[in-house]
C-alpha cells in the first residue's frame, strides 16, 4: 500500500528541493557575514587588530624558513681597501681627557641667549601631567610622541602624528627627523633632536621640567629578534637606580603607575641609537634648554662629541655593546661627512656582527638607522649598498622600507642601471607617499632628454 501523499509532487521528488533550501539559507548567511567582516573592518580598532594579526603570521612563516639572524652582510674587500679610514689612527682616551669630558659642560652654546647656571640636581624626580596611550599597529613613534606633547598640554593623540609622518601604516618605522618635523610644524612647541646622550643630562633635563623622548633598542620574550623602540622618561630615583617612564608597548600604566627602568637597562638599550632623544619646550624656555645641553645645543657640536664617546666606548665594551659602538663611530663620522672613516667604522661594525650569536643580532637596525647607506654611496661603494639594501628587504617579512628602496635606487643608477634604479625609487614612494628624496630622483630622471 502507498503512502498517503501530501501534494500533488511525488514523493521521489521532494527531497530535492530541501538541499536547495539550504544553499540558499547558508549562502545567505555568508553573505551576511561578509557584509558584517567588512562592515567590522571600517571599525579602526578592528582594522589594527587584524592588519597586527595578519602581519604576526606572516612574518612568523617568512623566518621560520628563512631566519633573519642567520643572514650576515659582508662588506666587499676590495671596495673596501680602496677606502682610507681612521682604524690605524684610532687610539684609546688619555685619562685626562676623560677627566675633562667628565667634568660640568660649557653653558649655552646659542648665540643670543642668557648664560644660566646649572642647579644642582635632587636625588629624586617624577614630573606629572602625561596622558598614557597604547601603541596601534607600527604606532611607536608617533605613540610616543604623543604622550611627550600631552606633558605641554597638546590635546591630540597617535593618530594625526601618524598621518603625518607615515603615510602608509606599513612603515616599519619612523625616524627622529620625521617626529621633530611633526612638532615644529603641527604644534606651537619647539624640539631639538640629538645624540650621544647620558644619563646626567637626562635627569638634569628631567629636573628642570624637561621629559626627555628616547630612541632604543628593544627584545621581549616572545617576540622574533630585536626591535627599535621609543619610550618617554619623566622621573627618576638615585635610591632605587631607575627611570620612570611612559612605554607606548609594554607596562602596566594604571592609576597613574609609571614603567620602572634600571639605570643599567637605559644605559644599554639606548646605546642602541646612539644616545638619540628628543627634548620639547615651548619657545620662552629655549635657553634654559640650551644652558642645560651646553655644547650640545649646537648640532655639529653635538655630534663631535658623539663621535668621540663611541669612539671611547670601542675600548670599554665588548660583545654586542662594541658591535654597536662601532655602528654609532660610523654614524656620528657620517654626519660628520667623514664619508671614508664612516666606511671604515661600519666595516668593524659590519664584521663583529658575524661573530655574534645569531640569536642576538640586530638584524632590523638598518629599518631605523641608514648610515652605512650613507657612508658606502659616497665612497663609490656601490655594491655594497646594493647588497645591504637586498639584504635588509630580503630579511623583512614586508619589505617597505623606502630609504633601502632609495639608496639601492642611487647605487644601481650609478652603475648605469637606469631602469633598475626608476623601479626602486617608485616603489620608495609606494612605500611612503611623497617621500621626497624619491620623488626628486624620479622627476629629474622624467625630466631628463
Amino acid at each position: 500500500m502507498q503512502p498517503k501523499q501530501r501534494s500533488g509532487y511525488p514523493s521521489r521528488l521532494k527531497p530535492q528541493r530541501r538541499p536547495r533550501k539550504r544553499l540558499l539559507i547558508l549562502a545567505a548567511a555568508l553573505l551576511g557575514c561578509g557584509l558584517l567582516a567588512a562592515f567590522a573592518y571600517q571599525v579602526p580598532a578592528v582594522q589594527d587588530q587584524l592588519a597586527f594579526r595578519i602581519s604576526e603570521l606572516r612574518a612568523s612563516i617568512k623566518y621560520a624558513l628563512q631566519p633573519p639572524g642567520e643572514s650576515v652582510f659582508t662588506p666587499d674587500p676590495t671596495l673596501a681597501a680602496m677606502v682610507q679610514g681612521t682604524l690605524t689612527v684610532l687610539q684609546p682616551p688619555t685619562p685626562t681627557l676623560q677627566a675633562t669630558e667628565a667634568a660640568s659642560p660649557a653653558p649655552v652654546a646659542s648665540p643670543g641667549t642668557p648664560t644660566l647656571t646649572p642647579t644642582a640636581v635632587p636625588d629624586r624626580v617624577q614630573l606629572t601631567g602625561i596622558r598614557h596611550e597604547y601603541q596601534q599597529w607600527n604606532n611607536c613613534g608617533p605613540a610616543t610622541l604623543a604622550m611627550a606633547l600631552s606633558f605641554w598640554d597638546w590635546q591630540g593623540d597617535q593618530r594625526p602624528i601618524a598621518s603625518f609622518t607615515k603615510p602608509n601604516p606599513r612603515d616599519k618605522n619612523v625616524m627622529p627627523y620625521e617626529l621633530a618635523a611633526f612638532v615644529e610644524q603641527q604644534t606651537d612647541l619647539r624640539v631639538l633632536a640629538r645624540v650621544g646622550g647620558d644619563l646626567d643630562l637626562l635627569k638634569r633635563l628631567i629636573a628642570a621640567g624637561f621629559p626627555v623622548m628616547i630612541e632604543k633598542g628593544l627584545e621581549v620574550p616572545g617576540v622574533e629578534g630585536w626591535m627599535g623602540h621609543y619610550e618617554v622618561l619623566a622621573g627618576y630615583d638615585d635610591g632605587r637606580g631607575i627611570f620612570n617612564a611612559y612605554d607606548s608597548y609594554e607596562g602596566d600604566f594604571s592609576g597613574g603607575k609609571t614603567l620602572p627602568v634600571r639605570y643599567e637597562t637605559v644605559q644599554t638599550y639606548w646605546r642602541h641609537f646612539n644616545y638619540t632623544y628628543l627634548v620639547i619646550y615651548p619657545a620662552e624656555r629655549e635657553a634654559e634648554v640650551f644652558a642645560i645641553l651646553g655644547p650640545s645645543s649646537d648640532e655639529t657640536a653635538n655630534t663631535e662629541l658623539a663621535a668621540e664617546r663611541a669612539s671611547e666606548e670601542i675600548f670599554t665594551t665588548s660583545g654586542r655593546d662594541l658591535f654597536f659602538a662601532w655602528f654609532n663611530r660610523g654614524t656620528n663620522l657620517m654626519r660628520l661627512q667623514d664619508y671614508s672613516g664612516a666606511a671604515t667604522a661600519y666595516d668593524q661594525a659590519f664584521q663583529l656582527y658575524a661573530g655574534l650569536d645569531p640569536e642576538i643580532r640586530p638584524w632590523r637596525l638598518l629599518w631605523y638607522q641608514t648610515g652605512p647607506y650613507f657612508a658606502y654611496y659616497y665612497t663609490g661603494r656601490y655594491g655594497d649598498v646594493i647588497n645591504l639594501a637586498t639584504q635588509t628587504l630580503n630579511n623583512s617579512s614586508e619589505p617597505v622600507q623606502e630609504e633601502s628602496y632609495y639608496w639601492r635606487g642611487l647605487a644601481r643608477e650609478a652603475l648605469g642601471d637606469v631602469a633598475g634604479a626608476i623601479e626602486d625609487y617608485r616603489t620608495s614612494v609606494e612605500m611612503h607617499p611623497d617621500f621626497e628624496p624619491a620623488m626628486s630622483q624620479l622627476n629629474r630622471l622624467s625630466s631628463s632628454p
